[in-house]
């Protein structure tokens, strides 16, 4: 077993006996403590819990025991995310005076259930609310396939630490793009699911009405395990769904048979784009799409989640923002500021224009099952980098690596993303989009694309 096998690999080996979940983590934790000092993915590293959690996992094999579908999988979080004993950061220098977390959020202790291990937690953007993990407080996280590259964000750790080899599976959250923009830049599976599918409790919210949780991993199945494992009612969060839960490992192999799959054009085919719409032309040929579907008012949509991000954003952090404004991150504040003053009258337009909107998206899927669309106008930018061109057009960096995913993640669709495989090219990856609830038929199409090899998420080779 290598240090960078997959989640499945790794589970099947502890739960046979042919290697020890103690043996497991010793080897993550000399991989991160010799990689990521490159890769800056990591905020906080927990050698003693990983440890005594991967002792019981063994301890409970050789009494006979299930240890769990991810027994000994080593994983870390977005550090957004409470970890018991930890203070949890969101990214930030003010929160660092923050109490430790009392308790570990929903989602980690539904891991460790599982027989997952965690090993830490990861570098984002300031409270979420970024697309490239240049934090002023923590440092940039750099992209494992070009260090002089951002990782995406804001869960830009997350991404590195899987893309470098670092972890198979990891935790981060996606409000306007934060799981598939640097699913692309780093070239992994990521999965937003429906808003409200998955709990978000013990994690700290950017924009309670757009926050979603979900994992990041190197191959589909390891991603449908994860968020299968993850999966349940919590009436601590309380948009969280008390729909069933549908497990979705068991029915990957069916691919994308049987559904209907279109291509998303107009907004999300602008010139300029190139290798963002390859990336799309690569996936649909394999999958044998060739209908077209227009989601109406997109760049609209982008603009009114903008407007309900900086608004509900700044309205939850206003005392800090009155009382200590030197204390957050330059490029974060500002944008807060922003929100704050924004006029009332523009967040209810946005929201009545978002009601509209999300009736117009879901009607597509009468006739359809997925779409696919570009998750990012290109791949990874350099770090440091403030313009760029996109269809003739030169615009900042920061604010607009999120076009393709905004308007989607604004009505809480489900989407995979997949990352297009290029050899001997920057990763970029496309989003595959579903209905409601629909998570397996994204994670099939995913599914298929791996199987077929259009999508590969390979182990970076970190310089």
């Amino acid at each position: 077993m290598t240090e960078s096998a997959l989640a499945a690999e790794i589970a099947a080996g502890v739960r046979s006996g042919a290697v020890s979940a103690v043996r497991v983590i010793e080897r993550t934790l000399e991989r991160i403590a010799r990689l990521d000092p490159k890769l800056n993915a990591f905020t906080k590293v927990m050698p003693e819990r990983a440890l005594k959690e991967a002792a019981a996992i063994d301890a409970r094999r050789w009494q006979g025991e299930d240890p769990g579908p991810l027994a000994g999988v080593p994983y870390a979080v977005k550090n957004l995310f409470d970890i018991k004993g930890v203070v949890t950061l969101a990214g930030s220098k003010i929160d660092t005076e923050h109490r430790p977390a009392a308790a570990d959020a929903f989602a980690v202790r539904r891991l460790h259930d599982a027989g997952a291990i965690l090993v830490g937690a990861l570098n984002m953007d300031e409270y979420a609310y970024g697309f490239t993990t240049e934090n002023a407080h923590h440092g940039v996280t750099h992209n494992p396939h070009d260090l002089a590259r951002v990782a995406g964000g804001s869960s830009g750790g997350s991404a590195a630490a899987v893309a470098g080899g670092l972890v198979p599976l990891s935790l981060g959250s996606d409000t306007n793009g934060s799981i598939r923009v640097p699913s692309s830049f780093c070239g992994i599976f990521g999965l937003k699911p429906t808003y409200g599918r998955l709990s978000r409790h013990g994690s700290t919210h950017f924009v309670a009405s757009l926050d979603h949780v979900g994992p990041f991993a190197r191959s589909v199945r390891d991603l449908a395990s994860c968020y299968d494992a993850m999966q349940g009612f919590d009436p601590l969060d309380p948009v969280c769904s008390d729909r069933p839960t549908e497990p979705v490992s068991e029915g990957l192999e069916r691919g994308a048979e049987g559904l209907r799959i279109a291509i998303a054009d107009g907004y999300f085919a602008p010139s300029g784009t190139a290798d963002a719409q390859e990336a799309v032309a690569i996936a649909a040929a394999s999958l044998g799409a060739a209908r077209n579907v227009t989601i109406p008012e997109a760049a609209r949509a982008r603009a009114a989640a903008f407007l309900i991000t900086a608004t509900e954003g700044a309205n939850q952090h206003l005392a800090d923002l009155q009382r200590r404004p030197d204390d957050f991150d330059p490029t974060t504040r500002d944008r807060f500021l922003a929100g704050a003053l924004t006029p009332a009258a523009w967040l209810v337009q946005a929201q009545r224009f978002r009601r509209w909107y999300h009736s117009q998206v879901l009607a597509l899927f009468d006739g359809v099952d997925v779409i696919i669309a570009p998750s990012t106008p290109c791949p990874a930018p350099l770090i440091g980098q403030e313009m760029m061109t996109i269809g003739g057009t030169e615009m900042a960096v920061r604010p607009n690596l999120g076009i393709f995913t905004q308007p989607l993640s604004f009505i809480g669709l489900p989407i995979c993303a997949v990352p297009v495989h290029r050899p001997g090219r920057l990763p970029i990856g496309i989003q595959v989009i579903a209905a409601p609830w629909r998570e397996a038929d994204a994670l099939r199409v995913a599914f298929a694309l791996e199987r077929d090899g259009v999508a590969a998420a390979p182990v970076a080779a970190v310089a």
